[in-house]
């Protein structure tokens, strides 16, 4: 009986809650980067110089005017003497590019309004190793010792001695009753 009452006032309670209403979100990312301030553009100048552990040199270099004309370079040098260099110019013209090398295959063109320099280098192909042959092994059988078993003897021991017990006989004084 008294578990029906709990049921009835445990489902009262639950239709007379309120309904959970979620939070006001906060401020949207979109709303608190559309209140950005802006600041006019201004001069720089920048670059690096990097040299790996194979001997490959990069290599970028850029400036800008303030005005909105920016203008650099990037590029690289392998160890097999293999350079490309990209000079470039983006202002209210667009992008242009200017790019030197002497990669093997490249020849000069100007596709997509970019001028291209090249002076293909020869790079010599490494030379192929001999095919490899394992040698003639030079050792001699390994020398094992003869083994032989220990002898043992078995050891010698004295029999034990035992000797009977001896025990003397109990004597018991045969019990007084009364007589009656």
């Amino acid at each position: 009986m008294i578990a029906k009452v709990f049921l009835i006032a445990a489902l009262a309670a639950v239709t007379l809650a309120k309904p959970y209403e979620a939070p006001a979100p906060a401020e949207s990312a979109a709303s608190a980067h559309a209140e950005e301030e802006k600041y006019p553009p201004q001069p720089y100048e920048f670059g690096y110089e990097t040299t790996d552990d194979k001997g490959t040199t990069t290599f970028r270099k850029e400036t800008s005017d303030g005005k909105g004309k920016v203008q650099g370079s990037y590029g690289y040098k392998d160890h097999q003497g293999i350079e490309r260099v990209v000079e470039y110019v983006a202002d209210e013209h667009g992008y242009r590019a200017e790019i030197k090398t002497n990669e093997p295959g490249t020849e000069s063109q100007n596709p997509a309004d970019v001028i291209l320099h090249a002076e293909p280098i020869v790079i010599e192909e490494p030379k192929a190793a001999p095919a490899y042959s394992a040698p003639e092994p030079h050792y001699h059988a390994p020398h094992y010792p003869q083994y032989q078993a220990p002898q043992y003897q078995a050891p010698q021991y004295q029999a034990p001695q035992y000797h009977a017990p001896h025990y003397e006989a109990p004597h018991y004084e045969a019990p007084h009753y009364p007589r009656y």
